[in-house]
């Protein structure tokens, strides 16, 4: 019986199957960073004390992903802590996403008093601080002064920390954020090693 032509050519047949394997390896990448999770480092000091620059985080995608699949639209958890893409990014920018705190959700108003975030909706008429359940976090006062409603389909955040203009957020510039822009929900903080934690 003759011999195949893989078999005459071992060294084709060895490259066909690092071919395949290196293909099969994107796709799974692609597939994990689409769906399960991503990646992202943190850049500037707009989420200190809670996040630093080169925080390695990673980003649970499966809400995001769970909620397309039901033809939904995925909306964080008040006071969690997401990655979405900027809104004012363009080519050439190095901040093309971002990372920041939940503070409203639409048809919510939002202002700034004695330092701190207070949000109206019905169940709460008279204001509450959103930043009450947040475990001490974030630790700076909130600087500025507004009175915002949040436009439907979007949300208000804002970085941690909150004197003068260390964070860019949707109380100074950035504006409120649409859901659709919203890469997940941040998950674990993995680097630097020795204060690995989950959010």
């Amino acid at each position: 019986m003759e011999a195949s032509f893989l078999q005459r050519h071992p060294f084709i047949k060895d490259a066909l199957s690092i071919g395949i394997f290196i293909v099969c390896v994107l796709i799974g990448t692609l597939l994990i960073n689409s769906f399960v999770f991503r990646s992202f480092s943190v850049i500037g000091p707009s989420m200190e004390t809670t996040l630093y620059t080169n925080d390695r985080l990673i980003v649970d995608r499966l809400p995001v992903t769970w909620a397309q699949i039901q033809n939904k639209t995925y909306i964080p958890d008040r006071g969690q802590i997401i990655v979405f893409k900027n809104p004012l990014y363009s080519a050439g920018m190095t901040d093309e996403y971002i990372v920041k705190r939940v503070i409203a959700f639409p048809g919510e108003r939002v202002t700034i008093q004695d330092g701190h975030y207070i949000v109206y909706n019905s169940a709460h008429p008279d204001g509450f601080n959103p930043d009450d359940t947040n475990h001490g976090e974030p630790g700076s006062p909130t600087s500025g002064a507004i009175d915002e409603t949040v436009p439907a389909g979007e949300l208000f955040v804002s970085g941690d920390h909150r004197q003068g203009s260390y964070s860019l957020d949707s109380r100074n510039g950035l504006g409120t954020i649409p859901f659709y822009d919203v890469v997940g929900p941040v998950s674990l903080r993995i680097f630097p090693f020795d204060k690995i934690r989950w959010f």
